[in-house]
């Protein structure tokens, strides 16, 4: 048989005309859809939607609501924080294979007092003291941090969450309720401290994902600004927020269901939160909806710091069912996450006969801060199957049973075509 053109293979399947693949008759449908198709032998194929796990307002060592004394809300709990509660992020993570994203506030972190010279930043003010939160424990956490960095995900929040200005604070350290930048010079000089910070306790390098504090941010420009709070944080690294859209300012300018671009940074719904921020000690229940599960840090831990792995272990049992849908998957990481969803929502899918068909067109035309090289996709099929692909790289391969049959898991990385085709054969 004369060897197909590899191009020109996936361009003429995707304009629809009948080709030879792998000694297969690969008829493509006129129409692709994204997320999923079925075919005519039983063959459901997905591009499941990741879900990436969030965690609020890590970093406080004191839990205390101080918001009635013009301090910030922190965690809300009746107790100090503790090592073993950055323990518990990384079991979690451990357990289902995963790295939660934790979205530190840093301010009770300040061994130097260097807050003094920001005082937008804090309730003291000018007057910053935080000698009462230097101790042994913030070099037992930063080891925590630093030793399980594929559990934990080093994400900025902010400083000390709020603003404050005469001594009273306004929400949020970022911008106002209205999702207006704050000041531009004071945003650039709480985004210095906030590195000055993690250099004072090795922490690693800036942060390359963002969770506005109190969710207040605004899509694109604000105000009378005349560069937006992405294109700031773009300049430093930042490649991801998660936040939700239900309170973003300008939202009707996002391009997507699930995320938007914003100065080429993807910005992704967060949706609603399963339990209230200062919930602590509760066993969760309730669906995840969208591609975040969302949660604060009080959310993850017990009353008792000893009891805290009760807690995890009921996120455990809530999310692991997630890994085996053929819809969903539990985002590995942050990077992953962001060429996941962008496959889920715009890479468009077609099964027909023994082919499936990827069309990378649509996504192609998006920003790009992450090479979107890598996706997942499950087939659910009623027979054992055998893969094949001449125009993109099977990774590897996984099933697990299911009521229909089998449900494989492809890990793909695609190459430089606008599409790439995966043969199928019944594997007796």
């Amino acid at each position: 048989m004369t060897k197909v053109n590899r191009r020109n293979f996936i361009k003429k399947s995707i304009q629809g005309t009948t080709v030879m693949a792998g000694g297969l008759s690969v008829t493509n449908l006129m129409a692709f859809s994204s997320k999923s198709s079925s075919g005519n032998n039983g063959v459901s194929v997905f591009i499941p939607m990741p879900i990436q796990v969030v965690i609020d307002d890590v970093g406080w060592w004191s839990g205390k609501d101080g918001s009635k004394y013009q301090q910030p809300y922190r965690t809300g709990i009746d107790r100090n924080h503790v090592v073993a509660d950055y323990e518990a992020i990384v079991t979690l993570g451990r357990r289902l294979g995963i790295r939660p994203q934790a979205a530190m506030v840093l301010c009770e972190w300040d061994r130097e007092n260097i807050l003094k010279k920001l005082p937008t930043s804090t309730w003291m003010g000018e007057k910053w003291d935080n000698s009462r939160w230097v101790g042994p424990w913030l070099d037992e956490a930063a080891d925590v941090i630093l030793s399980n960095k594929e559990h934990f995900e080093f994400t900025m929040h902010g400083i000390g969450h709020e603003w404050w200005e005469n001594g009273v604070f306004t929400r949020a350290e970022w911008a106002t309720d209205d999702g207006t930048m704050r000041p531009r010079d004071q945003v650039e000089k709480h985004l210095d401290f906030f590195g000055k910070l993690m250099e004072q306790n090795r922490l690693g390098s800036f942060p390359v994902s963002f969770v506005p504090t109190a969710f207040n941010h605004g899509f694109g420009l604000t105000g009378d600004h005349k560069v937006s709070m992405a294109e700031l944080l773009k300049k430093r690294g930042v490649t991801y927020i998660n936040t939700p859209f239900d309170q973003i300012q300008n939202r009707e300018n996002i391009q997507f269901n699930d995320f938007g671009f914003d100065s080429g940074v993807m910005t992704v719904d967060r949706g609603g939160d399963l339990l209230d921020w200062n919930n602590i000690g509760m066993t969760p229940s309730g669906e995840i909806k969208g591609p975040t599960c969302g949660m604060h840090w009080p959310n993850l831990l017990h009353e008792d710091p000893d009891r805290n792995p009760e807690i995890v272990e009921g996120w455990v049992n809530l999310l692991a069912p997630y890994k085996d849908k053929p819809d969903t998957m539990l985002a590995e990481n942050s990077f992953f996450f962001q060429k996941q969803l962008l496959h889920h929502q715009v890479t468009k899918i077609n099964t027909e006969d023994r082919a499936i068909k990827l069309d990378f067109s649509e996504t192609d035309k998006t920003p790009k801060l992450l090479n979107p090289d890598e996706l997942v996709i499950k087939v659910d099929s009623p027979a054992k199957l055998d893969f094949h692909s001449d125009t993109a790289k099977i990774v590897s391969t996984s099933s697990v049973k299911t009521d229909n049959g089998l449900l494989y898991t492809l890990n793909l990385k695609r190459g430089r075509e606008a599409g790439a085709v995966i043969t199928f054969t019944k594997n007796s």
